[in-house]
């Protein structure tokens, strides 16, 4: 029994992932990306967890979610909540998942018409 649309209206769609590699709006991408809940997925220029600064979450502010959907990489792992200082101060949420559980919760708040940004690092070796 289906219970979503595969493609909300307007709105971007995660449709698979796998190591180093997301698929959104039927596009396969291999970098770290920003995928907001609508408009277009931006490239985020973060390689590696311990190489993430403050500037990339601005980033994301700039897209002005209400919530926001770190996917941290194969495995969860967490920054340091300095970083995205900037999203708090915004009273923007903040919620830190390994990549596939980002991705289907904000398969989940998009499909809900949530103004949700998901920020995935793909990192490079």
């Amino acid at each position: 029994m289906k219970f979503q649309l595969d493609q909300p209206q307007g709105g971007n769609t995660i449709s698979k992932h796998q190591e180093g590699c997301v698929w959104v709006n039927a596009r396969a991408y291999q970098h770290s990306l920003l995928v907001p809940w609508q408009g277009d997925v931006q490239a985020w220029p973060a390689t590696r967890l311990d190489e993430l600064q403050e500037s990339h979450f601005e980033q994301v502010l700039a897209l002005r979610p209400e919530l926001v959907v770190f996917g941290s990489g194969s495995r969860l792992r967490f920054v340091h909540p300095r970083l995205y200082r900037a999203l708090i101060d915004a009273r923007i949420g903040v919620e830190t998942m390994d990549l596939a559980a980002a991705c289907r919760t904000y398969t989940v708040l998009a499909s809900e018409g949530r103004s949700v940004v998901a920020a995935l690092l793909l990192e490079t070796v």
